[in-house]
């Protein structure tokens, strides 16, 4: 499931890349098809990036072994102790994960049925239609109030509703469409956006894919046409329908303004295409963020065997729920034979499963004080045990349990109380965990104000007559739509020197940043190393079944949860940037 949901962040946020790419670089260059094939390369990354993994290898030095058995927990030197088995508590925690998964679930599944009733749309559409086949293109005439539209080598237009000269300049656009496949590229954006529905992005990344797809035909076709001006009155002419086929491209489906612009505009130098690879460094940023995963593998011991032969011997005895009585026996004689310790259990009880649900333990040797363990409750007891240490012919002799009882406490109606006599505590401190290093903000600042940003004055096109055959309509028609035209002329600024003063901006941010990226990425390397070597030096020190073992993993994954939010926060602060960027944009570029 956690996986699921690290799949959806990182390809999101790769959306996101691509689209902040397109949308501040590329957006008002005249490169139509490269700026198609980015934003096809956009998605697609998006889906594969996030699976590929690099693994990194941290070699690091190995831990001192220590003198105590791995599953030594409590060592208490000479003292008596009642202690108790800790319980669970009982809560009813909300799965969120399982919420979100439902939610996005019933998002999926009603865009997925709206796809296919799309589909039985544009079949009822085409079903027993006569089909004019004319070269690599088949001509589909029809009766239907629907907007002309391609489907793969189908052109669909209903020929009543235009003229004749309107519908050549329409079959002309639709055959861009048709010839260079633009439906292969709306059925994969309807896919992307049933999958990430959720994501606002998507649905901004299929109008600037749509709306690049109209810039292509729009270009396309003037070449062909004789007379580019009819063209824009046509685009003029109709801006609105009523109905049309959702899965398809259709006529009608970018702003008017804009294409009107785009195709009076000026080709883009070839200079400029160096904006296509501002993505790759971004990318390789992402790829070592959050594609590379760091193994650290310990370094060969070479002195280990003697290391070994230095070390203090110890012996372990472990008590645990399922022991039987005979095994009880067996430890103390063990006991006695091989240390002279006597070992005396009693206040034995069972439950039905036959496990230790009560039992006592006192342990006594000649040159030691005694020390006891008793436990006494309704549920089976925990595991408790005795270690014998021997350093420089002389035996030392602790009580362990697996829990730390700091203070007396009753849970479920076990006791815990700790009796101190002689000696002290000799549990060894617990490694450090390291801090986390920071992630670096993005730097912000004020951006500089566009020329002519004042959308409000920027003249509406004219209304085409009703009747078209009305021909002094049609005439002051033209006539406004002249003065459209040359007062839209004066509304495309020169905007070279505000791109020029956003791109140096731009690009002084991004080198800072970078620059407190790599150092971060420097500082998350040696995080992940020093995680894992306390991470190994705690298994090592007291056990994977440890209380203090799975008290430090607690803490370790409450860092790395903390790391993550601080990730999460920082990728929200990036967007909001962006966002705020995006404002500024249009209310100074909006056409």
């Amino acid at each position: 499931m956690e996986a699921l949901f690290i799949f959806i962040i990182k390809s999101s946020a790769l959306l996101v890349l691509f689209y902040c790419a397109y949308y501040f670089l590329l957006d008002k260059e005249t490169f139509f098809n490269s700026n198609r094939w980015f934003l096809l390369a956009g998605l697609f990354t998006s889906l594969i990036l996030p699976f590929v993994v690099f693994t990194k290898i941290v070699w690091i030095d190995p831990a001192p072994v220590s003198i105590l058995n791995t599953n030594a927990i409590s060592v208490l030197n000479k003292s008596q102790i009642s202690f108790y088995r800790s319980a669970e508590i009982e809560s009813f925690d909300i799965n969120w994960s399982y919420i979100l998964l439902a939610i996005y679930s019933i998002g999926f599944l009603t865009l997925l049925v709206k796809f296919a009733i799309d589909f039985y749309s544009l079949n009822s559409v085409l079903k027993d239609k006569k089909v004019q086949q004319q070269a690599d293109f088949k001509f589909v005439d029809i009766k239907e109030n629907i907007a002309p539209f391609p489907y793969f080598d189908y052109i669909v237009y209903n020929s009543s509703m235009f003229t004749a000269s309107e519908l050549e300049n329409i079959i002309e656009h639709e055959k861009v469409h048709s010839d260079q496949n633009h439906t292969v590229d709306v059925l994969v954006l309807r896919i992307f956006c049933i999958l990430f529905w959720f994501n606002p992005i998507i649905w901004m990344y299929k109008k600037a894919i749509l709306q690049n797809l109209e810039f292509i035909a729009d270009n396309e076709a003037a070449k062909k046409i004789s007379d580019k001006k009819a063209y824009q009155y046509t685009l003029l002419k109709i801006t609105t329908h009523e109905s049309c086929v959702a899965i398809t491209n259709h006529f009608y489906q970018s702003l008017i303004k804009k294409r009107i612009v785009m195709l009076n505009k000026n080709q883009s130098k070839k200079r400029n295409c160096w904006k296509y690879y501002t993505i790759i460094p971004v990318l390789i940023a992402f790829v070592l963020l959050f594609q590379i995963r760091t193994i650290a593998q310990e370094k060969e011991r070479k002195d280990l065997k003697e290391n070994t032969q230095n070390e203090t011997p110890v012996y372990v005895l472990k008590i645990r729920k399922n022991t039987t009585d005979q095994e009880l026996k067996e430890m103390a004689e063990k006991l006695k034979k091989d240390h002279n310790i006597d070992m005396v259990v009693s206040n034995v009880k069972r439950n039905t499963q036959n496990e230790l649900t009560a039992i006592k333990v006192d342990i006594n040797k000649e040159t030691e004080n005694a020390q006891s363990i008793e436990v006494e409750g309704d549920e089976a007891i925990k595991n408790c045990g005795i270690i014998v240490t021997t350093k420089d012919g002389l035996k030392n002799i602790n009580l362990l349990t697996d829990g730390l009882i700091d203070e007396p406490a009753t849970i479920r109606k076990r006791i815990a109380e700790i009796s101190q006599t002689n000696g002290s505590n000799l549990l060894p401190a617990s490694p450090v965990s390291p801090t986390p290093p920071a992630l670096p903000a993005f730097p912000t600042g004020p951006m500089p104000q566009a020329p002519n940003a004042d959308i409000s004055k920027m003249p509406n096109p004219p209304i085409a007559p009703a009747d078209r055959k009305d021909k002094v309509a049609m005439a002051k028609f033209e006539i406004e739509m002249a003065e459209f035209l040359k007062k839209m002329e004066t509304f495309q600024p020169d905007m070279s020197a505000y791109e020029k003063q956003v791109e140096e901006i731009m690009s002084q941010r991004e080198a800072a940043y970078e620059k407190e990226m790599a150092k971060y990425n420097l500082a998350m390397d040696k995080f992940s190393s020093d995680m894992d070597k306390l991470n190994i030096e705690m298994e090592q020190k007291y056990g994977k079944d440890s209380k203090i073992y799975e008290t430090s993993m607690k803490q370790r994954n409450l860092e790395m949860r903390r790391l993550e939010i601080n990730k999460r926060q920082h990728e929200k602060d990036v967007l909001l940037y962006e966002r705020e960027l995006q404002k500024i944009e249009r209310q100074n570029n909006r056409f």
